[in-house]
Parts: structure tokens; sequence; C-alpha cells
């Protein structure tokens, strides 16, 4: 995959035409009003425009591209099976996203300067941009190249969703049954194949669009949540245990809501509304399931009647023909 995005950027770069970079950045146009309300960017359903391109476009279209780094948050899902997780997760993290970004950069440089950006298929670009220019041999590796990118990808993301449904399966929020450890293998197979043929389904039948879509808005809500949660627990448990510390606490947390925030009301309003039905399910599971059989909700009621055992035990008045009978 890192080879095919080389072999792009070093063949590509000798058919840059500078003329193609302008402009750099497309003034904003007046999107057509047959598009609707629902495929509008939240915030601009909120001020009122409607318009696609500009520097605003730009940052929508962040937005919308944003589950191309949700690859790293993989990293982290993984850190239970990482030696020196406080050292490890770190530089795997920050070190594969400075790559990857560079790659990024460079890449959406080239195939530009290769074509204008009008000419470019939107859903296949890379190939699009050799076949425009007469190179389909080049545009050919490039296919094969981005079926096999898209394929690993896809088997790494289900591996780290594997491993955050197995640790909620033993902690009782989806059924304990699921955690179940293949004897030969040592992994969650039934996670794995629940998780396979639920990800089928949904390929099958939504939009590529609509689910690329979906995926960003979810990781950059988990990302809120995870960046609050450092917040509330350095408060409420400073005795945890921390493999890994969030330096700049609460600065860095709050500028990443802030960031993830503004990424979330440029996409369009429909994702949105989906992402909260999606989100009222989430929580009718919890609510009727996960929460009562949360092995930590029960710890917690436990030690609550332990506690509260005690404070009876201790209140209760007793007179010495009492005593023994207490006593036994």
């Amino acid at each position: 995959k890192v080879t095919v995005v080389l072999f792009v950027i070093a063949l590509g770069v000798f058919y840059i035409k500078a003329a193609n970079y302008s402009p750099f950045i497309p003034p904003a146009v007046t999107r057509p009003s047959g598009e609707g309300v629902l495929t509008t960017p939240l915030l601009q359903v909120f001020t009122g425009s409607s318009t696609s391109f500009g520097v605003m476009g730009v940052i929508a279209a962040a937005s919308i591209v944003f589950f191309a780094f949700i690859g790293f948050d993989i990293v982290a899902t993984t850190a239970e099976e990482t030696r020196d997780p406080q050292k490890s997760l770190p530089r795997g993290i920050i070190g594969s996203l400075i790559i990857c970004t560079i790659l990024y950069v460079a890449v959406s440089l080239v195939v530009t300067g290769m074509l204008k950006y009008p000419k470019l298929d939107s859903a296949a670009p890379l190939a699009d941009a050799f076949t425009g220019i007469g190179l389909t041999w080049a545009a050919k590796i490039i296919s094969f190249g981005g079926i096999v990118g898209i394929t690993s990808v896809i088997m790494v993301l289900l591996m780290g969703q594997t491993r955050v449904f197995f640790a909620m399966s033993r902690d009782g929020l989806i059924p304990v049954s699921l955690s179940k450890v293949h004897p030969k293998f040592g992994t969650p197979w039934r996670i794995q194949i629940v998780c396979s043929l639920v990800v089928a389904i949904l390929a099958g039948f939504i939009p590529l669009k609509a689910l690329s879509e979906l995926v960003s808005v979810g990781t950059l809500f988990a990302f809120i949540v995870v960046s609050i949660g450092v917040i509330i627990l350095r408060r409420t448990r400073p005795d945890l245990k921390r493999s890994f510390k969030t330096p700049g606490v609460p600065v860095v947390p709050i500028l990443s809501v802030l960031a993830c925030l503004w990424l979330i009301i440029n996409l369009p309003l429909e994702t949105i509304l989906r992402f909260i039905a999606w989100l009222i399910v989430g929580f009718i599971i919890y609510f009727s399931y996960s929460r009562k059989h949360s092995r930590v909700q029960q710890a917690a009621a436990e030690d609550a009647g332990a506690d509260a055992g005690k404070i009876t035990a201790q209140g209760v008045k007793t007179g010495p023909s009492d005593q023994d009978s207490v006593g036994s």
C-alpha cells in the first residue's frame, strides 16, 4: 500500500503543471438549490448559507475524509498487547500520524497538479489522474494497489473493533459469551465473526459515502468523549495507574474537543441526524441491558451495600442482654 503511494508521488511529480494549482483554493460558489438542506453542512444550516469550495469547503472536506485517520486510533486499542505502552503507543501513534499525513499531502499535491481538480473522478482520483495523462498502465497498478489497501485497512479496523467489544464483553456491557477466546489462536473469534457479518451487511446495503460520513462523525464524537473523560478522571481518580499520561491537561483535551466539534458541525445535516438515531439505539441497548449486567456497576452496588451494612451495624444500640445475640 505504501509502495503504491510512493509510486504515485515518484511518477506523478514529473507530470505536474503549475497552472493546475490556480486557484489553489477554489472560490466559494452557491450550492444548487436542488441538493436540499439535508446535504448541507450543519454550520451552513445555522448560518443560512449554502456554498461549496472556498475555505469552508476545505474544512467540510476534512470532516468527511476524517475516517482516513481513524487507523491511528486502532493502535491505542492494542494497548493490552503492547509490552511497553508508555513508550510504544505514543511513538506508534504520533510517528505513523506524521508519516501518513506527509504522504496524504504529497499525493494530493501531485494528483491535483497532474490534472485540474474538476476533471478528477472523486471515486478514484489517483487512477483517474494517470488515465487523464495517458498512463493507463500506471492507473491499473494504482487500482490494484487501491483494492489491496482497502482490504488491509478493513482487516485492521475489524481487529481494533473486536478488541473494543472484547473489553465491553468482559465487563458485561454485551453478552459475556462473546468474549470467549479461541483455544488455539487466542483471539476473540466469536466477536470477530459477528463484527464481520455486521460490516458485510452494512457495506452491502448502505452507500459508501453515507458510511464514510457516519464513521467520521462517530469517531469524532468518540474522541470528544475520551478527551472529556481524561479531564474528569484526572480529578475524580488521581490514584489510577496510568501507563501513558496525557500532557497539558486540561488544555490539550479542551483543544481536542473544540477541534472535533468544529469538524462535526461541518458535516452534512443528514449525517448528524443518522448519528443521533444510531446514538439513541446505543442508549436503548445500554439502559435496557448493559447497565444491569456491567461488572463495574454490580461491584459498585455491592460496595455500596456493604458500606450501608457497616453503617447500620455501627448505628445499632444494644443493651447488655442483646450483646451475645448481636455478636453471634
